[in-house]
């Protein structure tokens, strides 16, 4: 276990345009507020030092919204073609504001797969404290699901991956790698892809018991 507790960033690529949703699927309302602003309440902990999100750069109403929260927006000059371009454009920022060391973390939470339960973060985070996984993931049954927690290390291979491919790539190509973290929470799954995922996750989480 390491000595010294480590840093976790954790990195939102919401650059996307939700054409299957119709509309900007972070910007939709969940419970008293948007989606967005519900996942940085979420992520707003001592234990996350800090939270950036990438946008558009003619994304002025997520902008608008994100930079009145503690989050980061990270505006680069030119829309990111795909969400790899997203997640180095996110990596570089957070590189750039805060040095981490290789020791560090990060957390990657997909635009799509937005909405991560207190309760989920809580046992992920106790997990990673441990100090000994290299990338970690939960796990419904036998799917893995987000949000998705790395060693800074691991940011330079993601870097050097070909440019046709995505994290996955490295987390299936090296195993060894993996921690799998059991969960029977299915918001580890929840994709906000269409308006009929919108209705079924608002329905599902939003009746939960406080």
């Amino acid at each position: 276990m390491d000595s010294v507790p480590r840093r976790l960033f954790a990195l939102i690529p919401a650059a996307g345009r939700s054409r299957r949703m119709g509309t900007s699927k972070l910007l939709l309302p969940w419970l008293n507020t948007t989606v967005i602003e519900q996942l940085i309440s979420t992520l707003a902990r001592p234990d996350v030092t800090a939270v950036a999100i990438v946008i558009r750069p003619d994304d002025h109403a997520l902008q608008e919204v994100v930079q009145r929260t503690s989050a980061i927006a990270v505006i680069p000059d030119h829309e990111p073609p795909e969400m790899r371009d997203s997640i180095e454009i996110g990596l570089r920022a957070i590189r750039q504001r805060f040095t981490p060391a290789d020791n560090d973390g990060w957390l990657l939470i997909p635009a799509d797969h937005p909405l991560i339960e207190p309760e989920v973060l809580d046992g992920l985070l106790t997990r990673w404290s441990q100090g000994d996984c290299q990338a970690l993931l939960p796990m419904l049954g036998q799917r893995r699901g987000h949000p998705t927690f790395l060693r800074w290390s691991l940011a330079e291979q993601i870097e050097q991956l070909p440019r046709d491919v995505g994290v996955n790539t490295l987390l299936r190509s090296s195993p060894s790698l993996v921690t799998e973290w059991p969960t029977d929470r299915e918001s580890v799954l929840a994709d906000l892809d269409t308006p009929e995922d919108y209705a079924f996750w608002q329905q599902k989480l939003a009746s939960k018991p406080a």
